[in-house]
């Protein structure tokens, strides 16, 4: 019995250390001269949105963007997001004054993937109504794990670059030109080794961009691989699983010594 506690012991420490380590390099620490270069020289945050998918406003994660517009207009943001990352847009809406306004008016948030396929939020108020004396609106979309990658026919969100489209969608005639400001955020959060898929697309979904360009994309700002904390999980339910066979074979033999014959028989 000693010995069998021994061994599960030892098996239970192994497992905890496997889930405990940190994950390995996806690439080489030291940064690529172009990466090195855009660290240094951080863009200043957008002040104005595109108006088509083509003139899309490129932001950063985490990035506040914002934008001067009339209503009615469409504003376009782009914005990367990689293999096993959680997306989720925000955008705030300041409205006229309402003493200028005919009525409530509907705003709406739309996220399109590389291809132009209008994406399917799975969380948040994706259009949201504002009343005739509302100050502003806030919207928010928050998309489906992106994968590494999927079947042709399947709308799956992939590794490349994503579209905000952000518009009025319902509102009185008159109030259309009316000067409105807006502010949009876009956020990726890593969803975890439970959500992690094998296969890898070979590049990322960046439409308009030249054959060096996608390179560079993949190999600076998409880092997705083989590696995931799923792999963590298997090591270690692989030790587990062995120590408790071999605990339960030891337990279940007995000593292994013959039983002792009553004597007279």
């Amino acid at each position: 019995m000693r010995t069998t506690t021994r061994l599960l012991t030892c098996a239970v420490l192994a497992g905890a250390a496997l889930f405990a380590a940190p994950a390995p390099a996806l690439a080489d620490s030291t940064p690529s001269p172009g990466a090195a270069a855009r660290d240094g020289d951080e863009e200043a945050a957008p002040t104005e949105a595109g108006t088509t998918f083509r003139t899309a406003t490129k932001i950063r994660p985490d990035q506040r963007a914002t934008a001067e517009a009339s209503t009615g207009d469409y504003l376009y943001w782009a914005f990367d997001a990689d293999a096993g990352s959680t997306a989720t847009v925000r955008a705030t809406v300041k409205l006229p004054e309402a003493a200028a306004r005919h009525g409530a008016a509907t705003w709406q948030l739309d996220v399109y993937d590389g291809l132009r396929r209008r994406q399917a939020c799975v969380h948040g108020g994706q259009a949201e109504a504002a009343p005739k004396d509302a100050a502003s609106v806030d919207l928010s979309c928050t998309l489906r794990t992106v994968r590494a990658w999927a079947e042709p026919w399947a709308d799956d969100p992939l590794p490349g670059s994503y579209y905000v489209r952000l518009t009025v969608v319902d509102l009185p005639q008159e109030d259309l030109g009316l000067p409105v400001g807006a502010e949009v955020v876009a956020t990726t959060r890593d969803a975890g080794g439970a959500r992690a898929v094998d296969g890898a697309l070979s590049v990322p979904l960046v439409p308009g961009a030249s054959g060096a360009e996608v390179a560079e994309a993949a190999g600076d700002t998409f880092s997705s691989g083989w590696w995931s904390s799923r792999w963590l999980w298997t090591a270690g339910g692989g030790v587990l699983g062995a120590a408790a066979a071999l605990a339960g074979y030891r337990l279940t033999r007995g000593s292994g010594r013959p039983a002792r014959v009553p004597p007279g028989v």
